[in-house]
């Protein structure tokens, strides 16, 4: 067998080293991903030690944990160190009733229950739940109701840089340094050929090009849509892959509800803006059948131009956060059982779930991709006789 695999290695010279290299690299992801999920248990034992009471050990709760890692929050929670948070820590901006307020979200102290207040700005801050809230005037604590609402505070207005806000400026930056270095290694060969990281763009930017702008939109009309289309693309895979590093503690920009609704309400407008006269008349008034069933098919129509950017919206949503919380949930087991027993099989089926979670990551940027391309094609369809 080694004899017929040097033969071969020997007409085939690179062949050698494109084997080598293709199994280094799948050792690597392998590696890869095996410290993502090594991480992720180190990091929910701190977490499990971090709200667990040095005199009377509470129970663990999978739910809290599982909901503290995939919401938004004020500062990266990085690890403990001798019991006490490392964090980086993010600058919380605020309109209050005295103007402009800002300070740093390390003031709070990595607390999340009201217990810190700061005084900034002639106003009292307390945050709760990862939300600001300001005290009214002469209150010294937080008040709560029977639902553990607060009745002495209100909240003002917001505009604090937020982890999922930092990452997504990050992920501009590096789209931004991606495709800058892309057009310049162009305009550096003289063969056109692309080098570098060019030739790992360019093969993704014709995918999307011929199998979703063509296809999806028409060969005379896709150029338009293009630059829309693949800022989507790249934007959803990037900070799909940046909510499954540990390190970024739950940076998931995907499985915000808000981010997802700002992509689909862009897709939504592009399409109502594309729409030519047949989109609409097949809308208002469908041809080429009765008129009851015109009038019957027009609020159905209507309903549906409202339904197609919110399946967008709740689609990328839930299968991002789905995987996440599964993965929470599976190495939750181990701190639920209270057994190292149990850690073997947390972690295969964790990194079973991982590198499907890396698959995903492509597969709903893409779904979003040709789903907007396909709206925009049915828009500006022309009638056909």
């Amino acid at each position: 067998m080694f004899d017929n695999y040097n033969n071969v290695c020997t007409f085939a010279p690179n062949l050698k080293q494109r084997i080598f290299k293709r199994y280094r690299m799948i050792l690597n992801t392998f590696k890869s991903v095996l410290f993502s999920v090594l991480f992720l248990a180190v990091s929910f034992a701190g977490y499990a030690s971090e709200n667990s009471d040095p005199i009377q050990d509470e129970e663990f709760n999978p739910k809290g944990m599982i909901l503290h890692h995939v919401k938004d929050a004020h500062e990266f929670h990085l690890w403990d160190w001798k019991g006490k948070p490392v964090s980086l820590s993010l600058p919380i901006i605020l309109w209050t009733d005295n103007g402009l307020t800002t300070f740093s979200s390390s003031q709070f102290h990595h607390d999340d229950n009201g217990d810190i207040i700061v005084d900034k700005n002639g106003g009292k801050f307390v945050k709760l739940h990862e939300k600001i809230y300001q005290l009214d005037a002469n209150s010294t604590s937080v008040i709560y109701d029977k639902e553990q609402h607060p009745t002495n505070a209100h909240r003002p207005l917001d505009f604090s840089i937020t982890r999922n806000v930092f990452m997504m400026w990050v992920s501009v930056i590096i789209l931004l340094l991606i495709f800058i270095t892309t057009a310049r290694s162009y305009k550096k060969s003289k063969d056109g050929v692309p080098t570098g990281i060019a030739g790992f763009i360019e093969p993704l930017v014709v995918f999307v090009r011929d199998e979703i702008g063509k296809p999806m939109i028409g060969e005379h009309k896709y150029k338009k849509y293009m630059p829309y289309l693949l800022t989507i693309f790249f934007f959803i895979w990037i900070n799909n892959i940046f909510g499954l590093i540990p390190i970024l503690n739950g940076a998931n920009l995907s499985g915000n509800i808000a981010f997802t609704f700002t992509l689909a309400m862009f897709t939504f407008i592009i399409t109502t803006l594309s729409g030519n006269s047949n989109y609409w008349k097949h809308i208002f008034w469908m041809p080429g059948v009765p008129v009851p069933m015109k009038i019957f098919l027009m609020p159905i129509e209507i309903i549906g131009m409202f339904v197609k950017p919110i399946s967008l919206m709740i689609r990328l949503f839930a299968n991002i956060t789905a995987g996440h919380v599964i993965i929470l949930a599976l190495m939750s087991l181990i701190f639920v059982f209270k057994s190292v027993a149990i850690a073997p099989v947390s972690v295969a089926f964790s990194l079973f779930i991982t590198i499907i979670e890396i698959i995903v990551t492509a597969i709903q940027a893409y779904i979003f991709t040709i789903l907007s391309a396909l709206y925009f094609g049915m828009a500006t369809e022309e009638e056909h006789h």
